[in-house]
């Protein structure tokens, strides 16, 4: 099982140009406020001084180490691996070089550190991969996080605070990484910071593991044992207690075996009952334990993630396409395929389907029969239309002479107004339809082809061609269903087999008037005018000429039962022969918008597009990929080697390996 965590090295390295968030490694994350004592732990793991040190934030950017047991150097030896030191360094960032000098090693991360974040105390996400190695460490992989701070300091925002505690949230948010949380026993663990962190996402503390640091800088009289024994802070995976090496042990220079040898004898004397399971070579030992049997419970759940993982990036490789190779083979394809599914889409056959909204076909058959249709027979086939009006037109249609019978020039005069009602609905509906044809382009362009996104000059050029394909056609739709409406108008079919007879009406009006009395009220009233001035005009001054100009016209009296009669007569042969003439326009306009729009555009959409584009001096150019989606897929690309290699990887591990 000591093999496992050299695995998970090896799937560090393999996920580090991608980012190894996305496969979620085991790993131990180690959080603490600043000056909590988290350096001195992990230097005490490594027995060298290797990190920097300083006030303020000095650990700005994630440090991942990997901890490496090796043979001593004799044995090293034997093998020639010309290696010619104990202990060496090295980082990911710099592979073809070794530091066997850890002075060297903490000054690397110094400036590597400064490269990315600045030298005025700014922090970076980007992490720092190093990797020692050592007869004198247990294979251990952790990872050093900044501090947890509350005062700014140099030029760091005023939120940098909630800057730290973001980065260490999205380390400790892995449902694979154990919490390492360093809290110093001279103050209250439970207000402990790096607690509070690892709570939030570990609310059982099943994956938490505290460390007491500073345990020899107690007050006097005072002790952590009740801490130590888990009865302050419950944490599953154990409570180790360290002693740090102070300042004067730093700058001393004492070694970390002095160190240790010390840190035991301070155990025995104060903790007897509890020394053989706290201090720093304890806590190695158990991290590598817990690290271990971790990566064990991880696997079966890793193996299945990689195993997706590849899956879905190998899809998405292939939906970015190949590099272009024969330009007008590519280039035919993606407009056949596009002008395919631009027809299905109007057809109903395309194999997206919309759920949320009509599209297409079913939204053009929307249009003919619920918009263009109900908007039709809204319209009031008297709309607009007066009584005086009608009694107007009547006059006018008789000249001089008093009329006996309603004039039909009459009718034709007002029924060809109320037609001409119908053309502007009828051009709306033409209307409708060209805008949703023009919505089938985006339509198509998202869901035809990735092609289409994948070049976006060509993507612009087809959107181009349709757009003033369907530009052409509108006004000779539009030219088309006014002629319509003027073919209504140019003949009034009186015999129109659904037109009521002029006479039936006049003999139906005449029985619901009664015919006595209406000519009665006529005759009467004809008397009545003759004896009567006529109205608006006035009796000549002597020697003064009558002005007609300038008698005034009624706007308004009451009918009198013979115009009365004629109006209605009027009203009901006009309302008839709307509705004929509404229901013809309402099956025609319909069928003209299919045949010189739609029907049209279907037919030549293809030809008008490989018309267009298929030319030798546009291939080039049009099939020109986006920078986008030349970066997306090779970032895919990546991301899907490095699975393939953890794959492998993780293909060696044998069930042997496992206890």
């Amino acid at each position: 099982m000591e093999t496992l965590i050299p695995i998970i090295n090896r799937l560090q390295e393999v996920f580090l140009t991608v980012g190894a968030e996305i496969i979620q490694l085991p790993q131990i994350v180690v959080v603490g406020s600043q000056s909590s004592g988290k350096s001195s732990v992990l230097e005490s793991l490594v027995g060298r001084d290797f990190l920097p040190r300083g006030s303020g934030i000095v650990t700005r950017r994630p440090l991942v180490l990997q901890l490496v047991n090796v043979p001593p150097l004799a044995e090293r030896r034997l093998q020639e691996n010309g290696i010619k030191a104990d202990e060496w360094g090295t980082f990911l960032h710099s592979k073809n070089q070794i530091f066997t000098d850890f002075l060297e090693i903490r000054k690397e991360i110094e400036e590597e550190t400064e490269r990315s974040s600045g030298g005025n105390k700014g922090i970076s996400p980007e992490p720092i991969y190093l990797k020692i190695f050592s007869p004198h460490v247990l294979n251990l992989t952790l990872v050093d996080l900044p501090g947890i701070t509350k005062v700014p300091v140099g030029d760091q925002p005023e939120d940098i605070e909630a800057q730290v505690q973001e980065m260490i949230l999205s380390f400790i948010s892995n449902p694979n990484s154990l919490i390492l949380s360093v809290s110093p026993a001279n103050s209250d663990l439970a207000t402990s910071d790096s607690l509070k962190l690892a709570r939030e996402v570990d609310p059982d503390g099943r994956r938490t593991l505290l460390v007491v640091s500073k345990l020899d800088l107690m007050d006097a009289g005072t002790d952590a044992l009740e801490v130590l024994l888990g009865r302050v802070i419950p944490v599953r995976l154990g409570i180790v207690g360290v002693v740090n090496r102070s300042q004067h042990d730093i700058n001393t220079q004492k070694s970390i075996e002095d160190t240790a040898r010390d840190e035991q004898a301070f155990l025995q004397r104060h903790y007897p009952s509890l020394a053989s399971r706290c201090g720093s070579r304890y806590l190695a030992r158990t991290l590598s334990r817990l690290l271990m049997h971790h990566i064990r419970d991880c696997l079966p759940e890793l193996k299945r993630r990689v195993t997706v993982l590849s899956a879905q990036y190998q899809a998405r490789l292939s939906s970015y396409g190949q590099p272009v190779e024969d330009h007008s083979a590519t280039l035919l394809q993606i407009v056949t395929k596009f002008a395919s599914d631009y027809c299905n889409t109007i057809e109903g056959t395309a194999t997206h389907i919309q759920t949320s909204e009509l599209c297409g076909g079913a939204r053009i058959c929307y249009i003919f029969h619920e918009t263009f249709g109900r908007t039709l027979q809204s319209i009031d086939p008297l709309g607009g239309l007066t009584e005086l009006d009608i009694l107007t037109a009547i006059r006018n249609a008789t000249g001089p002479r008093p009329a006996l019978f309603v004039p039909e020039i009459s009718f034709e005069l007002l029924v060809k107004r109320q037609i001409k009602r119908l053309e502007e609905p009828s051009l709306r509906c033409v209307e409708l339809v060209h805008e949703e044809l023009q919505r089938i382009i985006q339509h198509c362009s998202s869901y035809s082809t990735q092609e289409l996104l994948r070049f976006p000059k060509l993507h612009d050029s087809i959107v181009e061609v349709v757009t003033s394909l369907l530009r052409k056609r509108l006004p000779i739709t539009n030219d088309m269903v006014h002629n319509l409406v003027q073919i209504e108008l140019a003949y009034i079919n009186t015999k129109h087999p659904d037109f009521t007879d002029a006479a039936q009406v006049s003999a139906s009006v005449n029985s619901q008037q009664g015919l006595q009395d209406g000519d009665k009220c006529w005759m009467n009233e004809k008397v009545a005018e003759e004896k009567a001035p006529v109205a608006g005009f006035r009796s000549p001054v002597k020697g003064q000429a009558i002005n007609l100009l300038d008698t005034a016209v009624p706007v308004s009296r009451k009918l009198s039962a013979r115009e009365q009669r004629d109006c209605e007569v009027i009203q009901r042969l006009i309302k008839c022969y709307f509705l004929i003439v509404r229901k013809s326009i309402q099956d025609s306009v319909p069928k003209t918008v299919m045949h010189f729009l739609v029907n049209f555009v279907k037919e030549r959409l293809q030809s008008e597009l490989v018309g267009q584009l298929y030319k030798q001096n546009l291939l080039q150019g049009l099939l020109i990929e986006s920078q986008d989606t030349a970066q997306q897929r090779t970032e895919v690309a990546q991301m899907l080697e490095a699975l393939q290699k953890a794959s492998n990887i993780i293909s060696e591990i044998r069930e042997t390996h496992l206890w």
